[in-house]
């Protein structure tokens, strides 16, 4: 594959924050692209950061939780995650998500990258970062925030595989880093 060299980023002319909430900010870009056009309504949200941890029992049954999210109006099985929290790294908001969520109290070190996805680079600058964890144990008490009411689940990580495949987990990046730990690991996940 040829790379294209022509390509350049866009240059931004003018940043309006016209957020209806904190819960969802929004900015409107005017730019510059190609050959001196200019979009003066380029709309994006900066949602910032998440953090995902696949947590694998010491019998490599995953964990995952169970809740209701509302911008799909559907109840979803996916991996413990969300937001990186102000004032802390990506590693200190995974494993406070991973206690809040689950239960599970677990040390910077013990954590492995699975690497980072972009859900939607076009309208949100948002990343979620993977993180893997050997040897979890439910070892304190979860501390839901306000909009979370959450189950958590643990599975033979065979048969979590087999609910990527049958649609059963369909959260994006939850997918997608079931998906990396089992190209990374296979004899865990039956491959």
């Amino acid at each position: 594959m040829k790379a294209n060299n022509d390509i350049q980023k866009w240059k931004v002319l003018n940043e309006e924050d016209v957020s209806p909430s904190p819960w969802f900010p929004l900015l409107r870009h005017t730019v510059e692209i190609a050959e001196g056009q200019v979009i003066d309504d380029y709309y994006f949200s900066p949602l910032g950061d998440v953090v995902q941890v696949l947590a694998l029992t010491p019998s490599h049954e995953v964990i995952l939780v169970r809740q209701y999210k509302h911008g799909l109006g559907e109840i979803l099985l996916e991996l413990p995650g969300g937001m990186q929290q102000k004032g802390k790294s990506l590693i200190q908001s995974a494993l406070n998500e991973l206690e809040e969520e689950a239960g599970i109290k677990a040390h910077e070190n013990q954590l492995i990258s699975l690497g980072m996805i972009a859900n939607n680079p076009t309208k949100t600058r948002q990343i979620t970062y993977g993180y893997l964890l050997f040897n979890a144990e439910i070892n304190s008490v979860q501390k839901f925030d306000v909009t979370e009411n959450i189950e958590v689940l643990t599975m033979p990580a065979p048969q979590v595989l087999q609910y990527v495949k049958e649609g059963k987990i369909w959260v994006t990046d939850s997918m997608n880093f079931i998906l990396k730990a089992a190209l990374q690991y296979p004899e865990i996940f039956g491959l």
